[in-house]
């Protein structure tokens, strides 16, 4: 049989165009091809995979910034992938949509579990294992944005495979009766297959929409607005965290069973 770690070994550099000897011990994903382009300006390094599936950068600090794309399959594509290299952790940089009253655009989200709505975590754990961040890496991450003066809300994060629900109404009542704080795409999958390699996890998330709210859904000029206004905040703290939590931060272990 072909060996799982040799697969992903091949197929890491396949979907990224980055040498497997590129890759930091610490990576920040991201979905939007954008936070990689701000990653290399900032520090000057090359992007990878400019016309593969994922593009990646290291700066020389040794951080690597991974765009896997949108959805839980590439989410859990990449958490998979990254089994090549093992890193120490990895913070996911999402956007999200509010699901509360008191969530407005551009808050920050560190949710302390995810309910796994998206079916692709399935195929790793029964639907009763819950999908949830490594607590060390999450209690480094909110240290930086206190640090930083920054509020964050934490709460349930509910993760789905659909795109266009906006309309429907019997799908936002379900959402106001799981009384989750915000919803998105890739969380729940990353919590869950990070749990399956054994790698820590954790998901900082940028409110870029309160899709409850007829007036509050995305629009390509609010997205742009959002962009403009805060992402430059939420990919500074992300750099911030994940470059100083080998140093500063506690030891985080993952436990087998």
């Amino acid at each position: 049989m072909i060996d799982r770690t040799d697969i992903a070994r091949n197929w890491l550099p396949r979907y990224t165009g980055m040498p497997l000897n590129k890759f930091g011990d610490h990576i920040l994903l991201t979905n939007f091809r954008y936070y990689v382009t701000e990653f290399t300006n900032r520090f000057g390094c090359d992007v990878y995979g400019e016309h593969r599936p994922m593009q990646a950068a290291t700066n020389s600090e040794g951080l690597t910034i991974i765009n896997s794309g949108m959805g839980s399959a590439n989410a859990a594509t990449i958490m998979d992938l990254l089994g090549a290299i093992k890193p120490q952790g990895v913070l996911f940089l999402g956007k999200c949509g509010g699901l509360k009253h008191r969530t407005e655009i551009g808050n920050f989200i560190l949710p302390i579990a995810a309910i796994r709505g998206e079916g692709t975590s399935n195929d790793y754990f029964p639907p009763e294992v819950p999908a949830l961040p490594s607590f060390k890496l999450h209690k480094f991450v909110s240290e930086k944005i206190v640090e930083h003066g920054y509020e964050y809300r934490t709460g349930v994060v509910y993760t789905t495979n659909r795109r266009v629900w906006e309309h429907d109404q019997i799908f936002l009542d379900r959402m106001k009766a799981m009384t989750c704080i915000a919803i998105d795409m890739e969380t729940a999958t990353i919590f869950i297959v990070g749990h399956h390699n054994g790698i820590s996890r954790g998901a900082l998330l940028l409110v870029s929409d309160v899709p409850l709210a007829p007036e509050g859904i995305k629009t390509e000029q609010s997205d742009e607005m959002v962009t403009k206004e805060w992402t430059e905040n939420h990919l500074a703290l992300g750099i911030e965290a994940m470059t100083e939590i080998g140093e500063k931060g506690e030891p985080i272990k993952h436990f087998t069973y």
